[in-house]
């Protein structure tokens, strides 16, 4: 696999810089959304994983969720969340993870998610699987949904509270068909999926550092990653998706469409 050396080495290096600053950061909310926490810990992982792709593949293009957009009019483009889950990390929460994933022309082509707590790297590359510390995983092949826990991560719209009502609504009908919820609201849920632990994740506000490595992960690990209407999500011209928001569903493929069905009952 290409890709895999690089991408594991550099999360295992991003991963003791988030272990050594655990439960001792100071954080500061984003001006611009309330649910969103920034620590430094962030911009040093950030600058690590953008410096580390600079020097070994200098003519790709970089999204890093703080640092922004590096632009080398590249087919590539490396898609770095530095820390995922960050309220988690800052209130000392081991329910965190580290992204990095790579599209060729808007497709996911590579991807690697450490989750430093749990000493636990993800890592897949198209059509070559998905793989957890090197042992090859799959989501779940159960097709009952009352037989998965499902894992669902939802925001305060303090902007408009009607958001909220709805998607609590929305959030009820699905427990009313699963054996139970579980929610980081971070990347350990999507790991979870992709080993097979949850069948689901869903999450409606999103931005594309939060998916792209994921997607590839589950979909190599056999599941399905679209949006709430079912369709792929869409990462051409990634450059120009920074504020793009995104809902997705990343599920087991034999619970994808009764899931739908509940979304667009």
């Amino acid at each position: 696999m290409q890709y895999q050396s690089f991408v594991t080495n550099v999360l295992e290096q991003a991963a003791n810089i988030a272990k050594e600053q655990f439960g001792k950061v100071k954080t500061s909310t984003k001006t611009n959304d309330n649910n969103q926490v920034l620590t430094e810990t962030d911009l040093q992982v950030g600058e690590l994983l953008v410096q580390k792709i600079q020097e070994k593949y200098p003519s790709f293009n970089i999204i890093d969720e703080e640092a922004g957009v590096i632009d080398h009019q590249s087919e590539f483009t490396w898609v770095i969340d530095p820390i995922d889950g960050t309220s988690n990390f800052a209130n000392g929460i081991p329910t965190y993870g580290i992204l990095l994933g790579l599209l060729q022309n808007g497709n996911p082509l590579a991807g690697g998610m450490v989750l430093p707590s749990f000493d636990e790297i993800y890592y897949a590359e198209k059509n070559q699987g998905a793989y957890l510390n090197q042992q090859r995983i799959q989501v779940t092949k159960s097709d009952k949904l009352l037989d998965n826990l499902l894992a669902y991560g939802i925001d305060g719209h303090q902007e408009n509270p009607q958001l909220t009502i709805q998607e609590c609504d929305l959030l009820a009908q699905i427990i009313l068909k699963i054996r139970n919820l579980r929610t980081s609201n971070s990347a350990y849920d999507f790991a979870m999926v992709a080993k097979g632990a949850y069948g689901a994740y869903l999450n409606q506000t999103s931005k594309i550092w939060d998916n792209v490595a994921p997607q590839i992960i589950i979909e190599e690990a056999g599941g399905i990653y679209t949006d709430f209407k079912g369709q792929a999500l869409d990462y051409s011209n990634p450059l120009t998706r920074v504020e793009q928001n995104f809902n997705m569903l990343a599920c087991a493929s034999g619970l994808h469409q009764q899931i739908l069905e509940i979304i667009n009952s």
